[in-house]
């Protein structure tokens, strides 16, 4: 069963440990399974796209992607 995470969507976070250690961030989705979230602007990695209706060309896309849980911590407003 997962856990119960203290950290929202909506939430501001500081990133704790990593690369991006320091920078602040708004959660974008939490992943109570994986006991992970994601952080709008932190943790980006460069996603190939197939062409499509939407994006006639394809090419690469920066996409965020999950942090573990223990590595950020909640901002107080």
């Amino acid at each position: 069963m997962a856990t119960k995470l203290k950290i929202k969507k909506g939430d501001q976070v500081m990133v704790i440990a990593g690369d991006d250690k320091g920078k602040t961030g708004e959660v974008l989705r939490v992943m109570p399974k994986k006991e992970a979230v994601i952080v709008a602007g932190c943790k980006m990695a460069k996603k190939a796209v197939k062409p499509s209706e939407q994006n006639k060309e394809g090419g690469f896309v920066n996409k965020e992607t999950p942090i573990h849980i223990s590595n950020v911590k909640k901002v107080e407003a």
